[in-house]
């Protein structure tokens, strides 16, 4: 009966692909819709952010970390903020997207049979094209200056992949609240500029006091993105801990959002 059971659960996400895969090109065509180039934004728009972002911080600002090797050093910033705000950029897109999706797909979810739960996938696949893009133009940039490249960066994807969970989770749970809470969407539009600023990500979590620091291992965008650091920049192993007790977050808030999702999906597709 189990066995039957999951049989025809993976059938029905089966049958769920080729929507979600349509939408996630959809996402990314609709992000530059009427522009005269088109999709070619999508390549554009990654290199223009890494460039931005080395030129700026690295050749007129002149802003670096010591202790990569002088050749390096005049770089280090420009590679420590990369590193952090293409995952943080990934993540609030994503967030953004998903909290609003089921108001912005209501045309969609009342006139096609689509799964809730996979629908923000469509989001997530969208995002990680554009991570990937943007990490790829990153790693050029790595090899150009001459930045050492190592094993460690196999488990780049891997922390992704616990964001993308993450962001899945807490997404799906806030898009549910959404229907019924019009003030979801207003207060996670609020708070993500204020997340991004409590998170060591422009700034080195050094200059923060010991009290700060300790509080910040609650946060679970400062677990990923030093994860992203230690990986890329420092070429190590990064603190298990915090990136285990993000797993269990996750888990509980994906278990929240489908318990909440399967209570109230007849209503919500009512209320939309």
């Amino acid at each position: 009966m189990i066995a039957t059971a999951l049989k025809a659960r993976l059938g029905g996400w089966r049958n769920q692909l080729p929507l979600i895969w349509l939408l996630a090109r959809q996402e990314l065509v609709d992000r530059h819709k009427g522009s005269l180039i088109g999709a070619a934004w999508t390549l554009i728009a990654p290199l223009i952010n890494i460039l931005v972002f080395v030129l700026v911080f690295s050749k007129i600002m002149g802003a670096r970390l010591e202790g990569f090797g002088a050749e390096i050093d005049q770089y280090t910033y420009s590679i420590y903020l990369i590193a952090g705000i293409l995952a943080w950029t990934a993540f609030a897109k994503s967030l953004g997207t998903v909290t609003n999706l089921f108001g912005e797909r209501a045309h969609l979810i009342t006139k096609v049979k689509v799964s809730l739960k996979a629908l923000p996938l469509s989001v997530l696949i969208a995002e990680s094209v554009v991570y990937a893009i943007s990490m790829a133009f990153f790693a050029i940039f790595l090899l150009i200056i001459g930045f050492p490249f190592s094993l460690w960066w196999l488990g780049v994807p891997l922390v992704f992949a616990l964001q993308l969970a993450f962001t899945y989770s807490l997404g799906l749970l806030l898009a549910v609240l959404a229907v019924y809470l019009k003030d979801i969407k207003e207060a996670v539009a609020v708070l993500l500029p204020v997340w991004f600023w409590t998170t060591p990500i422009v700034y080195v979590s050094d200059i923060l006091p010991e009290w700060v620091m300790g509080v910040m291992r609650f946060n679970p965008l400062y677990q990923l993105i030093d994860a992203y650091r230690e990986l890329i920049m420092y070429q190590r192993l990064p603190g298990l801990s915090g990136l285990v007790g993000l797993a269990l977050v996750s888990l509980v808030l994906l278990a929240t959002a489908l318990w909440l999702l399967k209570r109230t999906e007849r209503d919500l597709r009512d209320c939309l």
